[in-house]
């Protein structure tokens, strides 16, 4: 197939350009050339999609499908789509389980209320309402040029691997890797819904080669692995002797610990944040997700940051991570309390 890929250079983008080129796909990427390398083997285009003349790269060209795994201003993906219907019969777009209004109950399938879409650009990256609201407005640029039939939206949730440009799983690493007394949040045993950047790319991959339209959440069918075990393997995967000290929520949030900001994908217990690791993935499941086991992810990671990998954050997005006085300071107080 000749594929357009929307980005290509950065974690599912990326993922999605190399698993296309492994399947023997002709792969087009288009990006402005700031994110990073292209992936070699790809024709790559330059273009800014924020203008109309951005996008006349791409003018006169045909593809079998158009994949475009990280566009959040709806105005601009709707240009995009705009411009590929007559040029592409398909176009795939990977949003997100941020979405949805409300993750308060277990089991939040497609047909859950979402935020309504919106068409601005401008947006706090730490505001997940605001995100999934423009997330929501992209969702519905897409369906409105290619209709339903010829259009895949896969709302993915909290993903990790090699090439990470969010930064949580890596921070977890490169803490761990530091050896001592680590802090960890809450209940070991709290379930996670992690997806693998390369499972996403090849779900997406899968639909677009059988042409099937529709609308999936791209996370695991339950919690793929915990909170003890996400520790437990990035200790495995680094060699490092570590002692973590699971510490209560309510007094981490008293010493002024922000939750997933500084301890990376920790949400504390609570009525509003019951259903966000028990997101449904029964849809994806059945049409065909392939999710690998946790420790591969962790260790693939692990080994693509000792080959040199870096987290390229997203423009605007705060790093992830607890200082270290911070917790040294944490920890103390936490000792002094026990």
């Amino acid at each position: 197939m000749r594929l357009l890929v929307i980005g290509g250079t950065s974690f599912v983008g990326r993922a999605i350009v190399g698993d296309a080129l492994g399947r023997g796909h002709r792969v087009t990427t288009f990006n402005r050339g700031l994110t990073g390398p292209d992936v070699d083997g790809v024709e790559a285009l330059r273009g800014d999609r924020s203008t109309d003349d951005g996008l006349r790269p791409l003018a006169g060209r045909t593809f079998d499908a158009v994949l475009d795994p990280g566009g959040q201003v709806p105005a601009h993906l709707l240009r995009t789509a705009r411009a590929m219907t007559g040029a592409a019969p398909f176009y795939a777009f990977v949003s997100t389980t941020a979405v949805y209004q409300a993750l308060t109950t277990p089991g939040t399938d497609e047909s859950a209320a979402t935020w309504p879409g919106v068409a601005d650009e401008d947006s706090d990256p730490a505001d997940l309402a605001r995100l999934g609201a423009r997330k929501r407005g992209c969702e519905l640029a897409v369906t409105q040029a290619f209709g339903p039939e010829a259009s895949l939206v896969v709302r993915a949730g909290m993903i990790v691997g090699p090439h990470d440009n969010v930064g949580q799983l890596p921070w977890w690493l490169n803490r761990i890797a530091r050896g001592g007394r680590v802090l960890a949040p809450g209940d070991p045993d709290r379930g996670l819904q992690l997806i693998d950047a390369r499972d996403l790319a090849a779900f997406v991959l899968d639909q677009v080669e059988a042409r099937a339209g529709g609308l999936h959440n791209a996370v695991p069918d339950e919690p793929n692995t915990t909170m003890g075990q996400l520790v437990d393997a990035c200790a495995q995967a680094t060699g490092s002797a570590v002692t973590p000290v699971w510490t209560d929520e309510s007094f981490l949030l008293s010493q002024g610990v922000h939750p997933w900001a500084e301890l990376p994908l920790w949400i504390p217990d609570g009525p509003g944040t019951t259903g966000f690791w028990a997101v449904s993935g029964a849809s994806a499941k059945a049409a065909g997700l392939r999710i690998r086991p946790f420790t591969d992810s962790v260790r693939d990671t692990w080994d693509w940051l000792r080959s040199g990998g870096r987290v390229h954050a997203v423009a605007g997005a705060l790093p992830f991570g607890l200082a270290a006085a911070k917790e040294r300071q944490v920890l103390k107080a936490w000792d002094s309390a026990a």
